[in-house]
């Protein structure tokens, strides 16, 4: 027993000294200073160039760069349609038909100009058109002159404060047609002429546009001047004479506006909608829906108008259209009248 603690007592005395020996040694190493001025020492030469001295700099004259960008807030698009239908016939052609020629044109133009909360948009829409069959008079096809223009203030995000006005007429003198029941000849009867009627109305109220394919006025002031400035139109040749002699009567009002005056102002309510989309490929639908209510007649008076045409491209320059117009106005006549119209043509498009 004692002879096993004796050796512990050792084995942990030569443990400690051998860890001094060992702390000393290795504090003279550390601590050993060594003369490197006879040693050959070379050190490992950086790859990198290097240069001493001075950099001179010099300050070199930029001349400023002038940028002519400038920000153009119009948009505008024109677009020009010829159409033109043709048929001959010879002398002895058992299935019937007779000589034709009918030539059409459309000219549609827009401009629109927008910045930050401002907008005004312009159109102008003028269409004509006639044909000439064998034996009979020249007829129109189409005949229109329209011009709309709008100012808008945006209030929030869908609705707008608008002043509008715009302009509606016809180019070209407008007939009804009969056969003459002695002679069998066919006889025209003026009914319509440029500014006979005309219409400027004027309107201002709120518009609601929740995207950039439709939009409706809702135009809570709003005025309109019929102008009938042609009074031969009143006067119509007698159709109850028997004799068929040179008897004339003299119609109390047309258009709305009485025998013996040029206009009439009327003050209305109106609404007026407004939708052109692309719906299929190179196919775009436009429709526009006019309410016009006068405010001193009854609602049965009420006039509507509704015109409608979809167009599509067949190529960069052939293009197939159907147009619709559908108008109900006791001033005009007491039915509903409507027109229609399906052409193919050629159409030029400038964009900008």
């Amino acid at each position: 027993m004692f002879f096993f603690v004796t050796m512990k007592i050792f084995y942990a005395s030569l443990l400690l000294v051998f860890s001094g020996i060992t702390k000393l040694y290795a504090q003279e190493i550390d601590t050993i200073p060594i003369n490197t001025k006879g040693l050959d020492i070379k050190l490992k030469r950086s790859p990198l160039p290097s240069r001493t001295g001075t950099i001179p700099f010099k300050p070199v004259e930029l001349s400023p760069m002038v940028v002519d960008a400038r920000v153009n807030y119009w948009k505008t698009k024109t677009s020009v349609g010829i159409n033109v239908n043709q048929a001959t016939f010879s002398d002895n052609w058992k299935g019937g038909g007779v000589n034709s020629l009918a030539v059409g044109g459309i000219v549609n133009y827009k401009a629109e100009y927008s910045k930050e909360n401002y907008s005004y948009v312009s159109e102008v829409i003028l269409e004509y058109g006639k044909v000439k069959n064998k034996d009979q008079l020249q007829k129109k096809t189409r005949d229109r002159i329209f011009w709309d223009n709008k100012a808008a203030l945006q209030l929030s995000k869908n609705w707008y404060f608008f002043g509008s006005i715009n302009f509606e007429s016809q180019f070209d003198s407008g007939f009804s047609y009969k056969r003459n029941a002695t002679t069998g000849d066919e006889e025209a009867t003026l009914i319509s002429k440029f500014m006979t009627p005309g219409y400027l109305t004027e309107s201002f109220g709120f518009e609601y546009k929740p995207n950039k394919y439709f939009s409706t006025r809702i135009g809570t002031g709003s005025a309109r001047q019929t102008f009938v400035l042609d009074q031969s139109i009143y006067i119509t040749k007698d159709p109850t004479d028997p004799n068929n002699q040179e008897k004339w009567t003299i119609a109390p009002i047309k258009y709305g506006v009485d025998y013996g005056k040029k206009f009439k102002n009327e003050l209305a309510f109106q609404i007026v909608s407004n939708f052109e989309k692309e719906v299929i490929t190179n196919t775009v639908l436009k429709a526009r829906y006019q309410m016009f209510i006068p405010y001193d007649r009854a609602l049965n008076q009420i006039d509507h108008r509704l015109d409608a045409s979809i167009t599509s491209k067949l190529n960069r320059l052939m293009n197939v259209s159907l147009t619709c117009v559908g108008l109900f106005d006791k001033d005009n006549d007491k039915n509903v009248q409507w027109s229609q119209a399906l052409s193919l043509g050629v159409s030029f498009y400038f964009p900008r």
